[in-house]
């Protein structure tokens, strides 16, 4: 999915801008794959809310699938999986993101994800994380009720890997 082709019920994915860190280079001047999973983080949390009852109030996001749910139900991730297409090189200006969801099951669903190099419009990363709700005081799995679903479901695309 490039910066321009929409999803299969004709919604665009998301697109966020999550700033590089100086820090997140490695030595040869691309951003560390472990600091890969922390932009794919930030964009998850910017797209989607923070789980409620962590952090302080900031801005609305447009789709609040974490910051609607009780304070004792958790986000969890259950599996990444990442592929590097190209270099995503360190610039002091945010890595453009995109973000859809891939699958959604019984008591899980998946994230997907294409990272681009800001400058180039380059395709560097392709991801996608799968993630459960779950019940902290009672430690079981949460499973997706009907408007959850629904909330997924607006954001639908194509899967980044074949099963």
């Amino acid at each position: 999915m490039t910066g321009q082709q929409s999803m299969h019920d004709g919604e665009m994915p998301l697109a966020l801008h999550v700033p590089m860190r100086w820090g997140d280079m490695d030595a040869y001047g691309h951003i560390n794959n472990v600091e890969v999973l922390r932009i794919l983080e930030e964009a998850r949390v910017h797209a989607f809310g923070p789980p409620a009852g962590t952090g302080l109030p900031g801005i609305e996001v447009a789709r609040p699938i974490f910051s609607e749910l009780d304070a004792d139900i958790q986000a969890l991730v259950v599996e990444h999986r990442v592929r590097y297409v190209a270099p995503l090189n360190y610039r002091n200006i945010p890595a453009v993101v995109h973000i859809w969801i891939s699958a959604v099951k019984g008591a899980s669903f998946t994230v997907a994800y294409d990272i681009f190099d800001p400058v180039t419009d380059t395709k560097c990363v392709i991801a996608e994380t799968v993630l459960a709700f779950f019940h902290e005081p009672s430690s079981t799995l949460v499973r997706l009720g009907a408007e959850k679903k629904a909330q997924l479901e607006i954001l639908k695309g194509p899967a980044n890997f074949k099963a």
